[in-house]
């Protein structure tokens, strides 16, 4: 049996279908969905589908520096936050490279100006590929660019 990356409690994301590199992302198993900040959405038809434009600062406590993306909508449900509030949000489906590993996950577009993390990947994304260390962080390493390549082309 092949040993599961381990991951810490938080740890660097790329998002190579959306142009997003280098984003930080706490690792919440608590948390049944993933999900990205995303503001000024913007939803579209583009070949008969329906697709979502937003933007995001992707640094933390920057907000100079906005990248826009672009993504078919999966789905349009409520979710409810840490505080039990619920919120009508898209979803969209997106890979996630994380270290060596790529995965796809649903992931929730939702305003994370305030919050600490621009991502939260939750336990429907990990489920089976990874183990989780909550004493630890960045076990992955920061995403390089000549894995970005690759997985672009």
């Amino acid at each position: 049996m092949t040993q599961l990356p381990l991951l810490g409690w938080r740890e660097w994301v790329t998002l190579p279908e959306l142009n997003l590199q280098h984003i930080k992302a706490k690792i919440d198993t608590g948390a049944r969905s993933s999900a990205l900040h995303a503001f000024a959405l913007d939803p579209y038809r583009k070949g008969g589908r329906r697709w979502v434009m937003f933007a995001i600062h992707p640094e933390q406590k920057h907000t100079d520096t906005v990248i826009e993306c672009h993504a078919p909508i999966k789905d349009r449900r409520f979710v409810s936050d840490s505080g039990g509030h619920k919120q009508r949000r898209y979803v969209i489906e997106s890979q996630l490279l994380i270290g060596q590993s790529l995965i796809s996950a649903e992931i929730t577009l939702t305003n994370r100006d305030n919050m600490q993390f621009r991502m939260l990947l939750g336990r429907t994304a990990m489920n089976g590929n990874f183990i989780i260390d909550p004493s630890a962080s960045y076990l992955q390493g920061e995403p390089e660019n000549h894995l970005l390549l690759s997985h672009q082309e």
